[in-house]
């Protein structure tokens, strides 16, 4: 990281408040792009966020992120640009999930199914998909972003729009960490009142009882993370029990719909 001046940055020399702005702008329309794939295949209209609150995608504002940062070492014909998106999507993804499960003790999402997948984590099929998306990125969509960026800081002074990505950013980094200690606490919740089977079962047992003893925190936690909010915001999120069986949180709690709208049934 290279100092410009008092107050900006560079990274690979891209500023430091447009990377925030890359971040915050490709996670979003992560967002959109998930949830209508999740109509599309699926039938429903279902949350694809990362975080608890707001619509943020954030594996898709992170690879953004990187492949900008880095396609600019690529020449920029569509092979080399394919190869490079596929590398760089792919070691993101592969990232992403060994540190949510490390931290976390949660999967996101789970290739196991799919051909050629690597623990689960990143398979052929999507290394491709980062791959046309980067092609698609590169040449067509960020230029477009870049314009509409100029165009803002012709009509809106720079300190604004600064203080405008500060304070998205911020918001992001408080609803990440928000984020992982509710779904800590969701899984651990649903653990022992399911007495799941998991290696590490005594001190899941002893992280419940201790929420339990405080009645104002347990209170809290069930009022602002209970059940019904996690399932819904985070339809998908399952575990591994002791004998690595792979188990939807969502197929536990039945009475809870993990979508927001069915809207056709998929034949």
């Amino acid at each position: 990281m290279e100092k410009v001046d008092k107050l900006e940055y560079k990274i690979l020399g891209i500023s430091i408040w447009k990377i925030f702005t890359y971040f915050i702008v490709y996670s979003i329309l992560g967002y959109i792009i998930e949830t209508l794939f999740a109509i599309v295949t699926m039938g429903v209209w279902e949350s694809r966020q990362s975080f608890l609150y707001g619509p943020f995608l954030g594996i898709y504002g992170l690879g953004a992120v990187f492949i900008i940062l880095f396609s600019q070492y690529f020449d920029k014909n569509n092979f080399n640009l394919f190869i490079g998106g596929y590398i760089i999507g792919t070691f993101t993804e592969y990232i992403i999930s060994f540190l949510t499960e490390s931290i976390l003790e949660t999967k996101w999402w789970d290739y196991s199914g799919k051909i050629l997948n690597i623990n689960g984590r990143v398979c052929l099929l999507y290394s491709i998909f980062w791959g046309i998306l980067t092609v698609f990125l590169v040449k067509k969509v960020n230029p477009k972003i870049d314009k509409v960026c100029n165009k803002l800081q012709e009509k809106i002074s720079k300190k604004v729009l600064k203080i405008v990505v500060t304070v998205l950013i911020v918001f992001l980094a408080i609803d990440c960490v928000a984020t992982c200690y509710a779904q800590d606490q969701f899984i651990t919740r649903v653990i022992v009142e399911h007495n799941i089977p998991v290696y590490n079962q005594a001190q899941v047992k002893e992280k419940y009882d201790r929420v339990k003893e405080n009645k104002n925190l347990d209170k809290f936690i069930n009022t602002a993370w209970g059940n019904e909010k996690m399932i819904r915001t985070f339809p998908n999120i399952k575990i591994q029990d002791k004998d690595y069986n792979t188990i939807y949180l969502a197929s536990l709690l039945p009475e809870i719909k993990p979508y927001y709208m069915k809207l056709f049934t998929k034949k």
